[in-house]
């Protein structure tokens, strides 16, 4: 397909559930735009998933907006294809101006509006949604370079089954929400498996009778705002909490690993140039303080059931299962027999496609809500974009209403966009609110 010429009032970049998100609240509204998206529709729960990969969130946290949870489990725990089988759904119902196959590589004003290059031409719009997410480029450190070329390395998008790997032990390093369930992965398939630790902290998947997100939601914990933080940016950075939708959901337990024969060491500090490996005194402070956030959940939750009067059955507290002896701080790769390395280190940014001063010194796109401090431009789809719902199916919805609210009120005529001409000046009549380089 041949873009060149073609201009709308918005163009939306991404077509996951973000972008159609978007699409659907602003198709609600008239809005005429074009979604476009780099790959296919779920590409990345496809492309980046393993083979046993499932939801965290239970399915009726499926809430994208006009499409609710259409199946019969809503207390499960949707699959990797089931997820790409739901969002490909959802842009059926509706039937979005889609195109897939199309990527972005240039986003620069142009005569006070914006110019978008694809591979398939150049697209101009007044206003634009950047629904790209946070996850573009796998992240490993540098000192993977100091591995022994015969060690086979993986990120975690680039694992799918413990048959990948050659025999022989693997490390997994790492602790968040991929790095603990891939761990588990293998373990269930009988690797010798070694972990490194981080700060992550855990969430037990039940607990007085119900899944834990379901009281959270009960809570209002989704739907709590950032700007109701003191430490709202260090919030917004955390590590999610970790825990599983395997089988029915449970609990991700490290200690039990080790119990079962799993080898835990703490943070990976640093590779020695002879295959020899350094971690920090630390494995003992990651699991108590994963446990105590666990634990201090479950507080909240007595007090929610007292407060309420709600009536739930008692349940006895997480005992420690195992507990960490003198801590290992070499580990010789050949000796241990580890083969393979998966690095379970998340994902960084690219937004060097964007000629946009947009970006705050960490290169996080400075913005209140999603309305970013370039009139004319929005985001949608990050963790903690406005509340702890915003980077999930359950929230996006309403990040995606209050942008489309956002866009149609300020359509050209209403929007000012002096920068773009050249001026050093800049207006943002949204809400009142006047931009700065300090994110909300």
């Amino acid at each position: 397909m041949q873009l060149n010429g073609t201009h709308r009032e918005v163009v939306v970049i991404g077509g996951g559930q973000a972008g159609l998100a978007m699409s659907h609240r602003l198709t609600a509204r008239g809005v005429d735009h074009l979604v476009l998206e780099r790959e296919r529709v779920g590409h990345a729960w496809r492309a980046q998933r393993w083979d046993s990969f499932c939801l965290v969130t239970p399915n009726w946290q499926c809430d994208l907006p006009g499409f609710p949870y259409p199946g019969d489990d809503p207390g499960g725990f949707m699959l990797r294809d089931d997820i790409v089988a739901y969002l490909q759904a959802y842009a059926a119902s509706f039937d979005p101006p889609l195109v897939e196959g199309v990527a972005a590589t240039r986003l620069r004003p142009r005569d006070g509006a914006f110019e978008v290059t694809t591979d398939a031409g150049v697209v101009t719009a007044e206003q634009v949604v950047l629904a790209t997410g946070p996850y573009q480029v796998p992240n490993v450190p540098r000192a993977a370079e100091r591995l022994p070329a015969a060690v086979t390395q993986l990120h975690s998008s680039a694992y799918r089954r413990p048959a990948q790997l050659p025999e022989g032990g693997v490390l997994v390093v790492g602790t968040g929400q991929s790095g603990c369930q891939i761990a588990e992965d293998l373990h269930i398939a009988g690797r010798r498996v070694h972990l490194a630790t981080g700060s992550a902290p855990r969430v037990a998947r039940r607990y007085r009778g119900r899944d834990v997100v379901d009281w959270l939601d009960e809570m209002g914990y989704y739907a709590k705002p950032i700007d109701s933080f003191a430490d709202a940016d260090a919030v917004r950075f955390r590590a999610n909490h970790y825990v599983t939708g395997r089988d029915g959901g449970r609990d991700i337990d490290l200690r039990a690993f080790a119990r079962d024969g799993m080898a835990l060491y703490g943070r990976l500090s640093g590779i020695g140039e002879d295959g020899v490996l350094h971690f920090a005194d630390d494995l003992a402070a990651n699991l108590d303080a994963a446990d105590a956030v666990s634990e201090g959940i479950k507080d909240g939750i007595d007090a929610h059931i007292a407060a309420r009067g709600v009536d739930a059955p008692t349940e006895p507290r997480y005992t420690p299962v195992w507990t960490p002896g003198e801590p290992v701080r070499e580990l010789d790769l050949a000796a241990a027999g580890i083969t393979a390395v998966v690095w379970c280190t998340g994902f960084g940014r690219d937004h060097r496609w964007i000629e946009l001063p947009l970006f705050d010194g960490r290169g996080y796109p400075t913005h209140r809500r999603g309305v970013s401090t370039v009139p004319g431009v929005y985001l949608l789809g990050l963790p903690w974009q406005h509340t702890w719902g915003s980077g999930r199916f359950c929230g996006v919805g309403a990040d995606a209403e209050h942008l489309a609210e956002q866009i149609t009120r300020h359509r050209r005529g209403g929007l000012e966009v002096a920068w773009l001409s050249g001026t050093t000046s800049s207006t943002f009549p949204v809400d009142g609110w006047q931009p700065t380089r300090t994110v909300a």
